[in-house]
């Protein structure tokens, strides 16, 4: 009897306006059929809708009123941007959501999707209780943690939580404070960070790995250059791009072009990338989205 894949929800409040790249982000999702994603917004419910991405309705002061009542706090952040400082309470907050889910997950919207299960194997996931894909701090942008009232409750180890939580500063919580329950001295060398590592029973139970998924940012690609790809191509839910081969990936955050490029681009024509987002493939680069030599 083969038995069934882990499952997996990826809960995201997102309030203002859906980005211009949503239905290239949806189609990517569509192609992880067993795998959910639970969205809590106000804009909207975008052409087209994956079977396996739910959008629940709701302002943001609701949502904020939400978060205030299961928190017991004053959560009332004057910019949507303060819910990155919250992503570790997610599971906390929406625990009534998660029934039936093995794990639950947060992250970003400004990235494509690969194959997730050819990354997040079975096996992968029978080991370890939290996925991040970087190796030195938690991936604010995709982290995975395994569905327990200690993984959903571990934000309350965050110092000063409720006070940070409820200020209008953003603290970068879900990759900075939240990363030192995890990792200790980690901008030790290499071998005593392991060392250390292995004296927090959190960090041997969590799998802190770089699926170079974000090029262009502080990492340095795998070679230990900054030469990063030039172009990334989806394929049919296959991620791969033109400096690795054959080599597929988890997926790619466009963060560093969409901060930096894309920003200096006209708006595109949202029914041409509608009709580009249904092709069985698309190219991504410092241009945009395109159809392209594969």
């Amino acid at each position: 009897m083969i038995k069934p894949s882990p499952r997996i929800l990826f809960v995201i409040p997102y309030f203002g306006r859906w980005p211009f790249w949503i239905p290239f982000f949806l189609e990517s999702c569509r192609h992880n059929p067993d795998i959910d994603w639970l969205f809590f917004s106000d804009c909207g419910v975008p052409e087209n809708l994956p079977a396996n991405v739910t959008i629940e309705p709701i302002s943001f002061a609701d949502y904020c009123h939400k978060v205030s009542e299961r928190l017991k706090i004053d959560f009332s952040p004057k910019d949507a941007y303060k819910l990155c400082d919250i992503k570790p309470a997610l599971g906390y907050i929406h625990e009534d959501r998660l029934q039936g889910y093995d794990f639950w997950a947060f992250g970003d919207i400004d990235l494509i999707y690969g194959d997730l299960r050819s990354y997040f194997t079975a096996e992968r996931l029978a080991r370890y209780d939290l996925f991040s894909t970087h190796e030195r701090r938690v991936a604010g942008h995709l982290c995975l943690l395994r569905n327990t009232a200690c993984k959903r409750e571990l934000f309350m180890r965050i110092k000063d939580w409720q006070q940070r939580f409820t200020d209008d500063q953003h603290h970068a919580l879900d990759e900075g404070a939240f990363s030192r329950i995890f990792l200790w001295r980690k901008n030790l060398p290499k071998p005593l960070f392991e060392l250390v590592g292995q004296f927090n029973p959190l960090r041997r139970t969590s799998e802190f790995t770089e699926a170079f998924s974000t090029p262009g940012g502080c990492i340095k690609w795998h070679d230990g250059t900054e030469n990063f790809p030039g172009k990334w191509f989806w394929i049919n839910g296959k991620l791969k791009n033109d400096r690795d081969g054959d080599h597929t990936f988890p997926y790619f955050h466009f963060v560093c072009w969409k901060r930096n490029e894309w920003a200096k681009l006209p708006a595109p024509d949202p029914v041409a990338i509608q009709r580009l987002a249904a092709e069985p493939t698309w190219v991504i680069d410092a241009t945009g989205f395109h159809r392209g030599d594969l």
